[in-house]
Protein backbone atom coordinates (compact mmCIF):
# COMPACT_ATOMS: atom_id res chain seq x y z
CA UNK A 1 0.00 0.00 0.00
CA UNK A 2 0.91 3.93 -0.55
CA UNK A 3 0.75 4.61 3.10
CA UNK A 4 3.93 1.97 3.87
CA UNK A 5 6.23 3.95 1.64
CA UNK A 6 4.74 7.22 2.84
CA UNK A 7 4.83 6.29 6.65
CA UNK A 8 7.10 2.98 7.22
CA UNK A 9 6.69 1.07 10.51
CA UNK A 10 10.08 1.97 12.55
CA UNK A 11 11.35 0.88 15.80
CA UNK A 12 8.82 1.44 18.88
CA UNK A 13 12.58 2.55 20.75
CA UNK A 14 14.57 4.42 18.87
CA UNK A 15 12.67 5.37 15.61
CA UNK A 16 14.78 3.93 13.11
CA UNK A 17 12.81 2.01 9.99
CA UNK A 18 11.93 -1.22 10.63
CA UNK A 19 10.62 -4.66 9.04
CA UNK A 20 6.93 -4.76 10.61
CA UNK A 21 5.14 -2.93 12.49
CA UNK A 22 5.78 -3.14 16.68
CA UNK A 23 9.03 -4.77 15.76
CA UNK A 24 12.56 -3.52 17.40
CA UNK A 25 15.18 -3.18 15.56
CA UNK A 26 18.57 -5.85 16.36
CA UNK A 27 20.44 -3.08 18.66
CA UNK A 28 16.91 -2.09 20.56
CA UNK A 29 16.37 -5.93 20.72
CA UNK A 30 19.64 -6.77 21.85
CA UNK A 31 19.41 -3.80 24.62
CA UNK A 32 16.39 -5.40 26.37
CA UNK A 33 17.21 -7.28 29.50
CA UNK A 34 14.67 -10.26 29.72
CA UNK A 35 13.64 -11.05 33.82
CA UNK A 36 12.95 -15.06 33.00
CA UNK A 37 15.81 -16.09 35.44
CA UNK A 38 15.67 -17.33 38.97
CA UNK A 39 13.97 -14.22 41.30
CA UNK A 40 12.88 -14.13 44.57
CA UNK A 41 9.75 -16.28 44.94
CA UNK A 42 7.58 -13.46 46.50
CA UNK A 43 8.50 -10.21 44.91
CA UNK A 44 10.37 -11.77 41.61
CA UNK A 45 13.26 -9.36 42.34
CA UNK A 46 16.22 -11.15 39.97
CA UNK A 47 18.30 -13.16 42.01
CA UNK A 48 21.17 -13.88 39.04
CA UNK A 49 23.54 -15.88 41.41
CA UNK A 50 20.38 -18.67 42.47
CA UNK A 51 20.04 -21.67 40.96
CA UNK A 52 16.84 -21.88 38.97
CA UNK A 53 14.17 -23.70 40.70
CA UNK A 54 14.79 -22.93 44.64
CA UNK A 55 12.16 -21.77 46.39
CA UNK A 56 14.31 -18.05 47.84
CA UNK A 57 13.38 -14.67 48.86
CA UNK A 58 15.10 -11.39 49.13
CA UNK A 59 16.15 -10.04 52.24
CA UNK A 60 13.05 -7.32 51.74
CA UNK A 61 10.44 -9.82 51.53
CA UNK A 62 12.10 -12.22 54.26
CA UNK A 63 11.82 -9.12 56.56
CA UNK A 64 8.46 -8.10 55.40
CA UNK A 65 6.26 -10.07 53.13
CA UNK A 66 4.80 -8.35 50.43
CA UNK A 67 0.76 -8.93 49.66
CA UNK A 68 1.49 -10.70 46.65
CA UNK A 69 1.99 -13.59 45.20
CA UNK A 70 4.55 -12.69 43.07
CA UNK A 71 5.00 -9.64 40.60
CA UNK A 72 6.87 -10.33 37.61
CA UNK A 73 7.93 -8.34 34.80
CA UNK A 74 8.30 -8.80 31.52
CA UNK A 75 12.06 -6.43 30.58
CA UNK A 76 14.21 -4.64 32.87
CA UNK A 77 13.67 -1.22 32.98
CA UNK A 78 16.32 0.72 30.70
CA UNK A 79 16.07 3.15 27.54
CA UNK A 80 14.43 1.11 25.03
CA UNK A 81 11.83 0.14 27.56
CA UNK A 82 11.85 3.24 28.91
CA UNK A 83 10.87 4.89 25.91
CA UNK A 84 8.19 2.25 24.59
CA UNK A 85 6.14 2.97 28.11
CA UNK A 86 6.19 6.68 27.89
CA UNK A 87 5.35 6.82 24.34
CA UNK A 88 2.23 4.70 25.05
CA UNK A 89 1.95 7.11 28.46
CA UNK A 90 2.60 10.40 27.13
CA UNK A 91 3.00 9.84 23.49
CA UNK A 92 -0.46 8.44 22.85
CA UNK A 93 0.72 5.48 21.24
CA UNK A 94 -1.29 3.22 21.22
CA UNK A 95 -0.27 0.76 18.98
CA UNK A 96 2.32 -0.15 21.69
CA UNK A 97 0.35 -1.85 24.38
CA UNK A 98 -0.05 -4.56 21.89
CA UNK A 99 4.45 -4.87 21.88
CA UNK A 100 4.29 -4.80 25.61
CA UNK A 101 1.48 -7.58 25.78
CA UNK A 102 3.14 -9.52 23.81
CA UNK A 103 6.38 -9.74 25.30
CA UNK A 104 4.10 -9.85 28.67
CA UNK A 105 2.57 -12.98 27.83
CA UNK A 106 5.58 -15.35 28.81
CA UNK A 107 5.58 -14.21 32.19
CA UNK A 108 1.59 -14.47 32.31
CA UNK A 109 1.37 -18.06 31.10
CA UNK A 110 3.73 -18.95 34.19
CA UNK A 111 1.48 -17.01 36.75
CA UNK A 112 -1.72 -18.54 35.16
CA UNK A 113 -0.43 -22.01 34.99
CA UNK A 114 -3.17 -22.80 38.03
CA UNK A 115 -6.24 -21.47 39.48
CA UNK A 116 -9.03 -19.36 37.85
CA UNK A 117 -7.53 -15.65 36.60
CA UNK A 118 -8.04 -12.85 36.24
CA UNK A 119 -6.66 -9.60 34.94
CA UNK A 120 -6.78 -6.43 36.51
CA UNK A 121 -5.22 -3.35 35.33
CA UNK A 122 -4.09 -0.54 38.04
CA UNK A 123 -7.31 1.79 37.71
CA UNK A 124 -6.51 5.78 37.05
CA UNK A 125 -8.54 8.34 39.04
CA UNK A 126 -11.52 9.84 37.21
CA UNK A 127 -10.00 12.85 36.67
CA UNK A 128 -6.26 11.46 35.39
CA UNK A 129 -8.54 9.15 33.28
CA UNK A 130 -10.29 12.54 32.04
CA UNK A 131 -7.20 14.33 31.07
CA UNK A 132 -5.35 11.77 29.17
CA UNK A 133 -7.92 10.30 27.85
CA UNK A 134 -7.28 6.47 28.21
CA UNK A 135 -6.24 4.10 31.02
CA UNK A 136 -2.02 2.32 29.77
CA UNK A 137 -2.49 -0.57 32.11
CA UNK A 138 -6.10 -1.15 30.58
CA UNK A 139 -4.78 -1.49 27.19
CA UNK A 140 -2.51 -3.84 27.97
CA UNK A 141 -5.16 -5.50 29.98
CA UNK A 142 -7.26 -5.78 27.06
CA UNK A 143 -4.45 -6.37 24.74
CA UNK A 144 -3.47 -9.52 26.95
CA UNK A 145 -6.71 -11.27 27.11
CA UNK A 146 -6.67 -11.04 23.31
CA UNK A 147 -3.79 -12.66 23.06
CA UNK A 148 -4.08 -15.15 25.43
CA UNK A 149 -8.06 -15.05 26.70
CA UNK A 150 -7.34 -14.77 30.11
CA UNK A 151 -10.49 -12.51 30.91
CA UNK A 152 -9.71 -9.15 32.42
CA UNK A 153 -12.12 -6.63 34.64
CA UNK A 154 -11.15 -3.04 34.35
CA UNK A 155 -13.76 -1.86 37.24
CA UNK A 156 -13.32 -4.17 39.91
CA UNK A 157 -10.93 -2.15 41.55
CA UNK A 158 -11.18 1.42 41.63
CA UNK A 159 -8.72 4.59 42.70
CA UNK A 160 -10.84 5.97 45.31
CA UNK A 161 -8.68 9.07 45.51
CA UNK A 162 -6.70 11.00 43.54
CA UNK A 163 -2.55 11.14 44.53
CA UNK A 164 0.31 13.14 44.30
CA UNK A 165 3.14 12.27 41.74
CA UNK A 166 5.56 9.86 43.46
CA UNK A 167 8.52 11.11 41.24
CA UNK A 168 11.31 11.82 43.66
CA UNK A 169 9.65 10.46 46.72
CA UNK A 170 11.25 8.72 49.32
CA UNK A 171 10.11 4.88 49.70
CA UNK A 172 7.97 6.46 53.15
CA UNK A 173 6.65 8.73 51.17
CA UNK A 174 6.08 7.22 48.22
CA UNK A 175 3.99 4.74 50.81
CA UNK A 176 2.41 7.19 52.73
CA UNK A 177 1.10 8.85 49.40
CA UNK A 178 -0.81 5.56 47.94
CA UNK A 179 -2.36 4.05 51.15
CA UNK A 180 -5.92 4.13 50.81
CA UNK A 181 -5.85 5.06 47.51
CA UNK A 182 -7.30 1.89 46.60
CA UNK A 183 -10.90 0.01 46.85
CA UNK A 184 -13.02 -2.65 45.49
CA UNK A 185 -16.14 -2.22 43.67
CA UNK A 186 -19.42 -2.94 45.16
CA UNK A 187 -19.44 -6.63 43.29
CA UNK A 188 -16.04 -7.30 43.62
CA UNK A 189 -16.37 -10.02 46.42
CA UNK A 190 -18.89 -11.86 44.15
CA UNK A 191 -16.29 -11.75 41.38
CA UNK A 192 -13.34 -11.96 42.96
CA UNK A 193 -13.71 -14.99 45.67
CA UNK A 194 -11.45 -18.39 45.45
CA UNK A 195 -9.92 -16.76 41.88
CA UNK A 196 -5.81 -15.59 41.08
CA UNK A 197 -6.34 -12.01 40.71
CA UNK A 198 -3.27 -10.59 38.72
CA UNK A 199 -2.69 -6.96 39.03
CA UNK A 200 -1.39 -5.13 35.58
CA UNK A 201 0.90 -2.33 35.20
CA UNK A 202 3.11 -0.59 32.80
CA UNK A 203 6.13 0.04 35.07
CA UNK A 204 7.32 -1.38 38.19
CA UNK A 205 9.44 1.23 39.73
CA UNK A 206 8.92 1.20 43.94
CA UNK A 207 6.38 -0.97 43.99
CA UNK A 208 4.44 0.90 46.36
CA UNK A 209 1.88 1.72 43.77
CA UNK A 210 1.18 -2.38 43.37
CA UNK A 211 1.69 -2.79 46.97
CA UNK A 212 -1.27 -0.61 48.10
CA UNK A 213 -3.74 -2.04 45.41
CA UNK A 214 -2.64 -5.79 46.08
CA UNK A 215 -3.49 -4.83 49.68
CA UNK A 216 -6.90 -3.75 48.65
CA UNK A 217 -7.46 -7.08 46.42
CA UNK A 218 -6.49 -9.19 49.46
CA UNK A 219 -10.03 -7.90 51.10
CA UNK A 220 -11.95 -9.39 48.16
CA UNK A 221 -11.72 -13.43 49.23
CA UNK A 222 -9.41 -13.80 46.17
CA UNK A 223 -7.13 -16.53 46.29
CA UNK A 224 -4.36 -15.38 45.42
CA UNK A 225 -3.17 -11.70 44.33
CA UNK A 226 -0.18 -11.54 41.89
CA UNK A 227 1.19 -8.56 39.75
CA UNK A 228 2.52 -8.08 36.73
CA UNK A 229 4.29 -5.54 34.82
CA UNK A 230 5.91 -4.55 31.65
CA UNK A 231 9.43 -3.19 32.94
CA UNK A 232 10.84 -3.31 36.17
CA UNK A 233 13.20 -1.48 37.71
CA UNK A 234 16.23 -3.75 39.09
CA UNK A 235 19.15 -2.21 40.70
CA UNK A 236 22.31 -2.45 38.90
CA UNK A 237 24.35 -4.80 41.50
CA UNK A 238 20.99 -7.65 40.78
CA UNK A 239 21.86 -7.67 36.80
CA UNK A 240 25.53 -7.68 37.60
CA UNK A 241 24.87 -11.34 39.56
CA UNK A 242 27.38 -9.65 42.43
CA UNK A 243 25.67 -11.25 45.66
CA UNK A 244 27.51 -9.20 47.81
CA UNK A 245 26.34 -6.14 46.60
CA UNK A 246 22.42 -7.04 46.26
CA UNK A 247 22.23 -9.28 49.42
CA UNK A 248 21.75 -5.75 51.54
CA UNK A 249 19.31 -4.03 48.63
CA UNK A 250 15.37 -3.51 49.57
CA UNK A 251 13.12 -4.62 46.53
CA UNK A 252 12.52 -1.29 45.87
CA UNK A 253 14.95 0.97 44.36
CA UNK A 254 16.80 4.25 45.34
CA UNK A 255 15.44 7.58 44.64
CA UNK A 256 17.65 8.43 41.64
CA UNK A 257 16.62 5.62 39.84
CA UNK A 258 12.51 6.18 40.10
CA UNK A 259 10.40 7.10 37.80
CA UNK A 260 7.57 7.86 39.40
Amino acid sequence: MVIDYALPPRCPACGIIVADDRQFCLDCWQSLEFLDGPACASCSIPLPAAVAGDDLQCGACLAKVPPFDGAPAAVAYGPAARTVALRLKYGRRLGHARLMARLMARPLARLTGEGDALLVPIPLHRWRLWSRGFNQAALVADELTRLTGTPHDHHLLLRARATASLRGKSRRERETIVAGAFALAGDAKAKAVGRHLILIDDVHASGATLRAAAKALRRSGAARVSALSWARVVPDALMTSNIFDFASLDSDIRDQMMTG
